[in-house]
């Protein structure tokens, strides 16, 4: 028998009585319990998930047999636990050693104990009654578990004449299944009928699995109506949106905020002519590629140094237009934030979304274009239509079209997107193969236009241009010397240091200025003289609409990928007249003089007739905040690249009996171009309407682009599908001994020496830009809104 001093009985009776470790133990017991049913009984209905794989049940299962065990011997542990406690209050009745030790050690203290007996002996029955319930749901798990396993061993890849690509897809998963980790999100486990359920529900290269219908989500409700767009009163809440952190976004918001009443002015008048016509309000995600860290955002650190603006000129530009439309608006600058809006699922991108783009529109760049490609998967391709590349020089459709692309030289690092070449959108309209983009600048009331004329230096020019490179240009100090023998010349060149050795000391630099200096210093200046480059920025724009004469250099040749670096490696085969073709051909005299530099007499004569000619302050519609409202409205509600298709293949064989339907053109009265027929329906919702077709034949030496411009019109590249036809060019009394179809961005054309007449046969390659001296082209042009080249007469 054990012998127990008076001595360690009391510290036992202080411990028990205490009860402090005790409590931390049962404290730890039962926490630890909660945690395993959570993981557990969590695991088993986790699994259950929509989506889930069958076979994580398994998995969990299996392990859950150990789990059992264990909370037995919880169970056990309790109960000896019990035993041992009583023991020792057996122990306790039989000394009287509280009598003693009373005064010691309070009443109170002692309490507890009494209802601790039966609070073990709860918890011991609740983990009893757990464990029996635990291993009914366990029983259930396994069966369904066999079941499961039963059909993982029958998955087998399927021949459906549907699906050809599965059995490719399923061999391509075997082996790269794990090189992603999305693929593991979506519950692919390695196993044959993961990869199937995967190819099945999350892709679609595989046909359902019979035994999965019944796991199928419920139809989707039928959509709501859709919120009709209104125009904004207040842009406050787009300032908001667009957020703070990089000088670029200051830039952006000090614009808009300086435009603010313009904008606002430009808005109310739209909404009068529009008078309440219903507008959808769309989900637009506007996502700046450029302004991203991993794209590098080269453009930020510049700001304050004079680097280029245009870009974020027009990007503010296009957030302003779109949010004073009324739409939905989420704005994003970094790649974490696009994924998120996107839905993108975790891993390197391989993965489709997880759930439907919730966007109707995406205005991104190309930048952004790359990162979206990268991160979207095979989504990419589903929802690319809906997306709008805000790209500053233009993608013609020869780059476009990737195999094309690959197959003729036309490859770059920035073309071969195989989208809708409407689906670019351009600062000036350089093709109309690309949407007419643009961006805005101030326009001035009758007032201060006649102050500005009433102010203006007429020995006063300024020079376009903030960074020093620009006074490298050769021969500079040859016209440089005529221009200040009439007039002083001022600069607005960054510099850190006292004076860019490159600007000669005649020169009046007043460094970089803020926006609204540099406008005041364009009031006063009667000459805004360009030095070749920057090309095609908005700075000319904004002179002439402060009053100023633009002149610029003729470039002869013209500047083109063939013979200039800074178009080496762009999208597109234009050769540039001048700095500003767009001032050159829309504007011209008396606002825009384009004269040779290398010609001391032209150059100093288009001098002096400068200096007597006075020019009112003028500004293009299409660049006044009300005509970049109208075309962005215009191609929300018009430009549909998801559903609509022009089909440019050959038809197929007919037999004799069938008759070709009738000509949907007729010959003009004059018989130099077709029309379309007054008999031919027309349909209501195309866009542009083609009642403003004409189909004209052109010059060798000519592309569709100039060949319609020579006549007041414009080319219109949804009009090709019209003329892509045989019959065409019979109405036009082209002889033809062949008539071929194939993928030539000239094409539909003739080559009138040996009477051959070429069709497209790929949509992506109808193309108003490109010529060749071998070839006469079928051009479609039509009319424009005057100071509105982007739209038709009836395209508002």
């Amino acid at each position: 028998m054990i012998t127990v001093n008076a001595d360690g009985k009391i510290m036992v009776r202080r411990c028990l009585v205490t009860l402090r470790p005790f409590r931390i133990f049962v404290l730890g017991i039962g926490f630890f319990t909660l945690c395993f049913l959570m993981t557990s009984l969590g695991g088993q209905f986790s699994a259950k998930r929509l989506g889930d794989s069958p076979f994580t049940i398994r998995t969990e299962v299996m392990g859950a047999l150990e789990s059992r065990g264990v909370l037995r011997r919880m169970s056990d542990m309790l109960e000896m636990l019990m035993k041992r406690m009583d023991i020792l209050a057996r122990l306790e009745n039989s000394t009287d050693f509280h009598k003693g030790d009373e005064a010691r050690f309070p009443l109170d203290r002692f309490q507890p104990a009494a209802g601790l007996m039966e609070r073990i002996q709860a918890i011991a029955q609740n983990v009893s009654d757990i464990a029996i319930k635990v291993d009914q749901i366990l029983r259930n798990s396994l069966l369904n578990g066999k079941v499961a396993e039963g059909r993982r061993d029958q998955c087998e890849v399927p021949r459906d004449p549907k699906y050809p690509d599965c059995a490719g897809k399923v061999e391509w998963m075997r082996a790269r299944w794990t090189s992603d980790p999305c693929y593991a999100f979506f519950g692919v486990d390695g196993t044959e009928c993961s990869f199937l359920i995967y190819l099945s529900e999350v892709e679609w290269f595989c046909p359902p699995l019979p035994w999965r219908n019944r796991t199928e989500a419920p139809p989707s409700p039928p959509p709501q109506p859709r919120v009709q767009a209104a125009f904004r009163r207040d842009l406050a809440h787009l300032l908001e949106l667009i957020g703070t952190g990089k000088e670029s976004l200051s830039f952006m918001k000090k614009r808009i905020r300086h435009l603010a009443q313009q904008w606002l002015r430009g808005a109310r008048r739209l909404e009068q002519k529009l008078k309440g016509r219903q507008r959808d309000q769309k989900q637009i995600l506007i996502h700046i590629g450029f302004l991203t860290e991993e794209s590098g955002d080269v453009f930020s650190p510049r700001v304050l140094k004079g680097g280029p603006l245009g870009e974020m000129v027009q990007w503010a530009d296009i957030l302003a237009a779109l949010f004073l439309l009324g739409h939905s608006l989420r704005v994003t600058v970094s790649l974490k934030e696009l994924q998120s809006h996107l839905g993108v699922p975790p891993g390197r991108g391989n993965c489709p979304l997880t759930s439907p783009l919730p966007f109707d529109l995406i205005y991104t760049d190309y930048h952004g274009l790359q990162q979206m490609k990268q991160h979207m998967g095979l989504s990419f391709k589903k929802y690319r239509c809906r997306v709008r590349v805000i790209d500053t020089f233009g993608t013609e459709p020869a780059y476009n079209h990737e195999e094309y692309a690959t197959l003729r030289g036309y490859r770059t690092n920035w073309g071969y997107w195989n989208l809708q070449p409407a689906q670019f959108m351009t600062m000036f309209p350089h093709t109309p193969d690309n949407s007419f983009m643009g961006f805005v600048s101030e326009e001035l009331n009758q007032t201060e236009k006649q102050f500005i004329k009433s102010n203006k230096v007429s020995s006063m020019a300024v020079v376009y241009g903030k960074e020093a490179s620009i006074w490298k240009v050769r021969g500079k100090e040859k016209f440089l010397a005529i221009l200040n023998k009439y007039m002083e010349i001022h600069g607005t060149v960054y510099y850190e240091t006292q004076r860019p050795p490159e600007v000669p000391a005649f020169v009046k630099n007043h460094g970089l200025l803020p926006q609204h200096e540099f406008q005041q210093l364009l009031r006063k200046a009667k000459l805004f003289i360009g030095f070749g480059f920057p090309y095609e920025g908005p700075a000319p724009l904004e002179a002439i609409a402060n009053g100023c004469v633009f002149l610029q250099a003729r470039f002869n040749p013209p500047h083109s990928s063939l013979n200039h670096e800074f178009f080496r490696g762009k999208p597109t085969s234009r050769e540039v007249s001048s700095q500003h073709p767009y001032a050159e051909d829309f504007i011209g005299k008396p606002h825009v003089w384009t004269v040779d530099y290398n010609n001391s007499e032209e150059f100093e004569a288009a001098i002096k007739t400068i200096v007597r000619t006075q020019v009112d302050p003028y500004l293009p519609y299409e660049y006044t905040c009300e005509g970049m409202l109208e075309r962005i409205h215009a191609y929300i509600q018009h430009q549909d690249f998801c559903t609509t298709s022009s089909s440019a293949l050959p038809p197929k064989a007919k037999s004799p009996a069938m008759q070709s339907p009738p000509s949907v053109l007729a010959l003009s009265p004059n018989a130099t171009h077709l029309v379309w027929s007054p008999s031919a329906s027309r349909d209501p919702h195309a866009w542009p309407p083609v009642g403003s077709l004409q189909v004209w034949v052109s010059e060798a030496q000519h592309s569709c682009t100039e060949t319609c411009r020579r006549r007041g019109l414009v080319c219109e590249p949804t009009f090709f599908r019209f003329l892509n036809k045989k019959d065409v060019f019979l109405q036009l009394s082209i002889t033809c001994d062949s008539t071929e179809y194939e993928m030539n961005h000239l094409y539909p054309a003739v080559a009138e020496n040996v009477h051959e007449c070429y069709l497209q046969k790929e949509p992506l390659l109808f193309s108003c830009a490109g010529y060749n001296t071998k070839y006469r082209r079928l051009c479609p042009c039509r009319d424009y809104r005057k100071g509105q080249v982007a739209l038709c007469r009836d395209c508002l």
